[in-house]
């Protein structure tokens, strides 16, 4: 590997136009998931085209070259097909077709191949465990009063009580309140997110046929692979039996509900796999699978099932040393014993971001930083959501107006929603909407955003995009191997891979450590012993700085 193309803190190193895209006739074509970088693109925030305010295919088409320079080898697109927005999307009323909002078919089509023109994959959603109520399936079966067909697409029961008043069953909306809403002929249909999302029944096979037509759709088109949401969720326990608890969404992740993590969905996505290994180029798929345990996570990626499933546990882990190589170690075993690669994240447009996460402010944003490098260091692959390359916190702060989330309105109080990681990110310019486009931006931007763009960033070698763009540079030149951990202080991981030692200080003072090899990267500039430049260690010990991270060359 050629450690004097990489760049560091401290260190000088090429900035992004002197360290072009490779070509995509240099991506691996075989087994490229396994080690991919995929950026997720939150469609409505990404980049606006047309000036009203909501991101749009073609504003991210314009933006793909940001993504190419940045050093990914994948975009994940959220939902932009027709959709009343209910759910951002996620409700979704037309499989095969695009939004007005985020433009039409046509660009649908341009931004897959001007992608595929950088060497990057595209990767859509499917959202198969609900519809939107204006599907024209649900319009049918709020019609179909007799129960028929139409009913049995979908989860229509009698209610409970003298006059069927009381809901089927006690299951709880994700978004709060009971998951069952009644119609005006008496009868309670489920919907395990908000009520203008009717979960789909995948017990009915016109549910599968349909699924597979809309997926060959877009493979067709060019995809390269979905991610599919709650793809832990198709399936219900039989009878649909009580849970005999409250707060249930707290119990998500923790243990098999009767409705997610079913056995059940597994044969669902043996028959995706069939489907996607009959087309060619490695389309994939990736599980959004909330999971009790790495154990139960892996069987979404068994040979004959998906090819990645997001790693909520390490998404979730603390800033802890030991909390962090027991997730780091439980999630390599489980998905080794079924030959799949580890798929890590640190955040997405449903949680907090992950500076703030970390404890917020300057210590944060020290800790997500250094979090990157840990993440980029292990193997597998790593999703990088929009704004993170940019060290963007949570805007903790919107007005209680422009909140959309449906969840807000379903609770009381504003932390743990979702709009705050959703804000328009940052491009140019010193005032809102900092470059997203020539109108507003559809959630306001903080005014100290400005030191946080794209063009603020670009070319300051200390900044938190040249860290990303070091990184993912290096990370492209390194020849990637298992791993191993190194002896190490308390509150510091060391572990090394095929000619690289990263080092994690997650403590609150300095750590001083046996010199691990030359420095290639750091979150932060490393002061070694001796009067010796940061970064360019001459004795047999460097100083780790606190709330750190630093890639040695071995």
């Amino acid at each position: 590997m050629t450690h004097e193309l990489t760049s560091a803190v401290g260190l000088p190193g090429p900035t992004a136009a002197e360290a072009p895209r490779p070509a995509s006739s240099s991506i691996k074509s075989s087994d490229w998931w396994r080690d991919a970088v995929i950026y997720q693109v939150y469609v409505r925030s990404f980049a606006d085209s047309d000036g009203d305010g909501v991101g749009d295919l073609r504003g991210a088409t314009r933006r793909l070259p940001h993504l190419a320079q940045l050093g990914i080898d994948a975009v994940w697109l959220t939902p932009f097909y027709a959709s009343p927005q209910a759910d951002g999307g996620y409700d979704v009323a037309d499989y095969r077709a695009v939004d007005p909002l985020f433009g039409d078919l046509a660009d649908a089509d341009d931004l897959v191949r001007s992608a595929h023109q950088l060497g990057l994959k595209v990767i859509v959603d499917v959202v198969p465990n609900h519809t939107s109520d204006r599907h024209p399936w649900f319009s049918a079966a709020l019609a179909d009063r007799d129960g028929g067909a139409a009913r049995e697409r979908y989860h229509f029961r009698p209610g409970k009580g003298a006059a069927g008043e009381l809901p089927p069953n006690d299951w709880e909306s994700v978004f709060g309140g009971p998951a069952w809403t009644r119609t005006p002929d008496g009868a309670w249909y489920l919907h395990l997110f908000a009520p203008e999302q009717p979960d789909l029944n995948w017990e009915n096979a016109e549910v599968h046929e349909e699924f597979d037509s809309v997926l060959r759709f877009w493979l067709d088109l060019g995809v390269d692979g979905f991610r599919i949401d709650v793809a832990h969720g198709m399936v219900k326990a039989a009878g649909l039996p009580d849970i005999g608890h409250k707060e249930q969404a707290r119990l998500i992740g923790s243990q098999t509900l009767p409705f997610f993590d079913q056995d059940g969905v597994h044969e669902i996505h043996r028959s995706w796999r069939r489907l996607l290994d009959s087309y060619p180029g490695e389309r994939i798929g990736v599980a959004e699978a909330w999971a009790p345990s790495p154990d139960r996570l892996a069987l979404y990626v068994r040979p004959d099932e998906l090819h990645q499933a997001f790693n909520f546990q390490f998404l979730r882990c603390p800033w802890d040393p030991e909390a962090m190589r027991n997730v780091i170690d439980e999630s390599l075993a489980a998905t080794a014993s079924v030959g799949a690669p580890t798929t890590w994240v640190l955040s997405n447009h449903d949680v907090v971001r992950h500076p703030t996460r970390y404890g917020g402010g300057e210590r944060g944003l020290r800790r997500a930083r250094a979090a990157a490098l840990l993440m980029l260091a292990l193997p597998g692959s790593t999703y990088i959501y929009q704004g993170e390359e940019l060290g963007l916190p949570e805007v903790t702060d919107l007005p209680s107006e422009v909140r959309q989330d449906p969840a807000f309105f379903r609770a009381a109080g504003q932390d743990g929603f979702r709009d705050g990681c959703r804000v328009p990110i940052p491009w140019s310019g010193h005032k809102a909407p900092f470059g997203f486009g020539p109108g507003s931006s559809w959630l306001p931007q903080p005014d100290s955003w400005r030191e946080l763009s794209v063009e603020a960033q670009t070319g300051d070698p200390c900044s938190t995009l040249e860290l990303y763009r070091s990184a993912l540079t290096l990370r492209r030149e390194l020849p990637g191997g298992p791993m191993r951990w190194l002896p190490a202080p308390d509150g510091v991981l060391a572990l090394s891979r095929p000619g690289i030692v990263c080092t994690l200080n997650t403590t609150a003072s300095e750590i001083e450590l046996p010199l691990p090899g030359r420095p290639l990267l750091s979150s932060v500039p490393l002061e070694p012993t001796g009067d010796t430049a940061p970064l360019e260690p001459t004795g047999d010990t460097a100083r780790i700085p606190a709330d750190s991270c630093a890639w040695w060359a071995i």
